[in-house]
């Protein structure tokens, strides 16, 4: 068995402050990144072609879905994403570890295809909050701001289907834990035995 990565899939509700544990994880580790997605939503200010999404039409993201370019995409809030296949593969590969931040929709996409990727839901202290971050991140309207709340029952309902569960009440708390999954995750058996094959073999010749 090679030395590949381990997949992570991170979901939450809208506001849940994933994207922003994400970012803080990934500079704080070694061998581990972020999948990109391809969306067909509009760029928000500050967001960078090919750094926060790939941004493209509706109608490129249809012909990637007929070449089965996705590893798995998903309709959120009447836009497209989706997760480049050949890229995640590849990078895995590599032996590097990958986070796919994606919806439950996306979750359950993967687990299908690949069972032994491991999977964090990033709770939200309260809804109260989640509203208060919604507001304070200035973003969304007032009717928009309804709708994401609505999708946020609907998405935490979908809890039971994750591996584990991080509550974002104190960040630096929250991406503490998010460290220790991906540690521990890269000293399970299958991992370990892959990763020192050659040192083994030479323990059982003795």
């Amino acid at each position: 068995m090679a030395d590949t990565g381990n997949l992570f899939v991170i979901a939450a509700p809208s506001g849940a402050g994933k994207t922003s544990l994400v970012k803080a994880l990934v500079e704080t580790m070694p061998k581990l990144t972020v999948s990109i997605s391809h969306t067909t939503r509009d760029k928000r200010p500050g967001e960078i072609d090919g750094t926060n999404y790939y941004f493209i039409d509706k109608a490129e993201f249809e012909r990637m879905i007929e070449h089965h370019d996705f590893l798995e995409y998903a309709s959120i809030f009447d836009n497209l994403y989706g997760t480049s296949k050949s890229w995640v593969m590849q990078t895995l590969a590599k032996g590097l570890d990958v986070i796919l931040e994606i919806d439950w929709q996306g979750h359950q996409q993967i687990k299908r295809l690949i069972p032994e990727s491991i999977s964090i839901f990033i709770l939200p202290p309260s809804l109260q909050a989640l509203h208060e971050r919604l507001v304070k991140r200035n973003q969304d309207h007032a009717d928009v701001i309804k709708k994401r709340l609505a999708d946020a029952r609907e998405t935490i309902s979908h809890l039971q289907e994750f591996d584990y569960v991080v509550i974002n009440d104190d960040f630096e708390m929250a991406k503490n834990e998010l460290k220790i999954i991906v540690e521990a995750s890269r000293l399970l058996k299958n991992r370990q035995l892959a990763k020192h094959a050659e040192w083994l073999r030479e323990f059982g010749k003795q």
